[in-house]
């Protein structure tokens, strides 16, 4: 059980001392039946986002909130499958920026054996995001392997729209490059995950991560947001064609109840035409792009697998690398995502530390 010293600081609160920190080792739960919120039929047991994440639209949408992160937390441990416990040093509410008088703030996850490179972990869902969804459980595959995570809480959907909380994104990335030396990470190799809109976040930082001003007054912000590597689950890469060539999701049609997260510019057909472009990774895919791994249930109702499949054609007329793992019948979230988490080490292993990629089933 992870222990906390009491006194840490709260959510939005800005500590006089230094962060928390301790050592302990994670301990996945036992696999258990299914889970709130899993899907029916020839998926059962698994979990469904969609139905989670839609929660967050009812009348109680704050207790709905914290239900919907419960759930997400739940399933993560339940994908993290059995394996060697990892010793691990963890660092709490680092303050990375501040937004309108409140911290955003990330966790630091070190190793004991570390590999010095740095993993960005976007703690989203619904581009809401909570301290208390983290679950170190869910990543132990790069603890496994030496990779020092970090957590990255944004501020979230319905008080901060996606293009603000994009921005959350790219000062957090040069906040870790501005301090990597302080946690034994190379500034040059940071790689970056997520799933559902932390997939999108992460694909945002791919294709639009690039150089910091260089006379900011603020030091951090003269490092680039650029990453090294992505690996990410079930991403939305184009509002503008969601499951099919022309169809708006701008707040509308499929993501009508997640529309908080557009904002006001999703009221009219034209500014969501506007919108899509500026917030969907495909249209900044460029040849210089970091690898990117996708992995995409092809059941999947709330991100169709057309939007990654249409991405990772983009990244290939481009010449920029990308590679989609489809899992057949999987839907937004499964059990056992806890293994696809030994694809995102070995693509990163590969594409991080040059070590030779392993082959199918090994």
């Amino acid at each position: 059980m992870e222990k906390r010293t009491p006194g840490a600081p709260r959510r939005g609160c800005q500590p006089k001392s230094i962060p928390v920190e301790h050592r302990h080792r994670v301990k996945a739960p036992p696999q258990s039946g299914k889970v709130a919120g899993g899907a029916a039929d020839n998926n059962a047991g698994e979990f469904d986002f969609q139905t989670a994440l839609l929660l967050v639209q009812s009348p109680k949408a704050k207790i709905m909130k914290r239900m919907l992160f419960c759930a997400l937390t739940a399933v993560l441990a339940l994908g993290a499958w059995a394996q060697t416990n990892v010793v691990f040093h963890r660092t709490e509410d680092v303050i990375y920026g501040r937004k309108f008088g409140t911290a955003l703030t990330l966790d630091v996850f070190q190793p004991a054996n570390t590999n010095g490179v740095g993993i960005i972990l976007m703690v989203s869902g619904g581009w809401f995001s909570a301290h208390e969804s983290i679950n170190p459980a869910f990543f132990r595959p790069l603890l496994n392997r030496g990779y020092t995570v970090f957590a990255v809480v944004h501020g979230s959907q319905p008080k901060f729209v996606i293009s603000e909380i994009e921005q959350d994104i790219h000062r957090a990335v040069r906040f870790i490059r501005h301090h990597a030396a302080r946690y034994g990470v190379d500034p040059g190799k940071l790689g970056i995950m997520g799933g559902s809109a932390g997939g999108h976040l992460s694909l945002m930082m791919a294709t639009k991560g690039g150089p910091g001003k260089p006379d900011a007054k603020d030091a951090v912000d003269r490092e680039t947001s650029a990453v090294q590597c992505v690996a990410c689950f079930f991403p939305p890469t184009d509002f503008l064609n969601y499951s099919q060539p022309g169809e708006d999701a701008v707040g509308v049609g499929t993501l009508e109840a997640f529309k908080p997260a557009f904002g006001p510019r999703a009221d009219s057909a034209e500014e969501r035409q506007k919108l899509g472009r500026e917030i969907s990774p495909i249209y900044f895919v460029h040849s210089n792009m970091p690898p990117v791994l996708i992995v995409h249930g092809d059941a999947d109702k709330l991100v169709p697998i057309y939007q990654a499949r249409q991405f990772v054609k983009r990244c290939e007329e481009l010449g920029a690398k990308a590679k989609l793992v489809v899992r057949e019948g999987k839907v937004h979230g499964w059990p056992d995502m806890g293994k696809d988490l030994e694809l995102f080490a070995d693509w990163f292993d590969e594409h991080l530390r040059g070590l030779p990629s392993r082959p199918a089933g090994s």
